[in-house]
């Protein structure tokens, strides 16, 4: 049976940074707020360490700074320890002065991480998929198929992102066929969640650097689909894939769901984030709130309707908040009306201002704008 300190984890913390450009042109894709309190990093981090694996590099390449302040050293997640715990690995390739451009690369410029590393197995993450994932589940599956690498896919509408794999599964849970670059609409597709032995993705990883080959999808899953036992473990759970603004609008709005909600926050797997030291919400007396979900630390004195708010937002008397996603300490003056928009951290909308949105196209305002 594998157990969890034989496994080294890797997350991507950039991956698909250009499918969310309104939010990561200042931060990493990692760190983009999510659900009111949470970074996407916080969902991959907690699915490891629920599991009990405790060794952890994140892997970065740019605009990490917002990164490092939420991860600090680990804490959050049990994260910061003497031996093994949370590693911040470096953008630069090995022997190189630039950085990375594909995940081989990435991959090959850590393997002094990766190879050092006492852990069997590992795992390799990325940071645009939110899901409450059983890793047990995932290495039990692992074992018993007698997989060489596996995969955890989910059948459903194909996301829109570049090098992205989908699946022919057939008997006993094996990958026939990889699929990359032009996708149908409905598929088997990656959640990008990869699980196999160190000593196999070193070898993978060591052979395709050396032949100058870039792609991970292609140049080690499918051009080894009929060499090695692919598995691909199909995910029930609630699962997304950030591909655009849209999709992370509506990923948010899905939270409004109490069954979607039970489902991402399960309590016996929770989800862990920095702290934040706050007073609980305060609500006015002529205040209203409905089906919305509202951080510690928000003041509410006029109607918010089917939101999702971050830690610290103030909303003043008279104004309206609807369909919207606000993230932390952001204003709306008295008098205002939002709909179907999403606001940055810091956002200031002056009293009387209007901003509408439409709900297959929200409006986005960026951070620290006044409107």
């Amino acid at each position: 049976m594998i157990r969890a300190k034989e496994v080294l984890a890797v997350i991507y913390s950039n991956a698909y940074d250009e499918a969310l450009p309104e939010l990561t042109n200042m931060r990493t894709m990692g760190s983009v707020p999510f659900g009111g309190r949470y970074r996407l990093i916080d969902f991959a981090l907690s699915n490891l360490v629920n599991a009990g694996i405790s060794k952890v590099g994140v892997i970065t390449k740019s605009n990490y700074q917002s990164l490092m302040d939420h991860l600090g050293t680990g804490k959050p997640w049990d994260l910061s320890r003497k031996r093994s715990g949370l590693f911040l690995l470096p953008p630069f390739l090995l022997g190189d002065t630039g950085t990375f451009d594909n995940r081989i690369e990435s991959l090959k410029g850590n393997m002094h991480f990766i190879g050092r590393a006492s852990e069997e197995y590992v795992i390799i993450m990325d940071c645009n998929v939110v899901t409450n994932l059983s890793v047990d589940e995932l290495m039990k599956f692992h074992e018993d198929n007698g997989a060489d690498i596996s995969v955890v896919c989910k059948h459903g509408k194909t996301p829109a992102l570049s090098n992205l794999m989908t699946f022919d599964i057939g008997e006993n849970n094996r990958v026939s066929k990889v699929s990359v670059g032009a996708q149908p609409d409905e598929s088997d597709y990656s959640l990008n969640i990869f699980f196999m032995k160190k000593a196999l993705l070193e070898r993978l990883v060591n052979d395709a650097y050396a032949m100058h080959k870039k792609s991970f999808a292609t140049d080690i899953f499918q051009a080894n689909v009929d060499t090695l036992k692919i598995c691909a473990m199909k995910s029930d759970n609630f699962a997304v894939s950030i591909d655009s603004l849209d999709s992370y609008y509506k990923a948010n709005m899905m939270l409004l769901d109490s069954a979607n909600r039970a489902c991402l926050f399960n309590k016996s797997r929770p989800v862990y984030t920095k702290v934040r030291d706050d007073m609980p919400a305060l609500y006015a007396i002529d205040s209203s709130v409905k089906g919305s979900l509202v951080s510690d630390g928000c003041e509410i004195k006029g109607e918010v309707i089917n939101s999702v708010l971050g830690r610290g937002v103030k909303v003043e008397k008279g104004a309206v908040v609807k369909n919207c996603v606000i993230m932390q300490d952001t204003f709306i003056g008295a008098g205002a009306h939002v709909e179907n928009v999403i606001l940055d951290k810091n956002v200031v909308i002056k009293p009387g201002k209007t901003l509408v949105g439409a709900e297959n196209f929200p409006v986005f305002v960026g951070k620290r704008i006044v409107i």
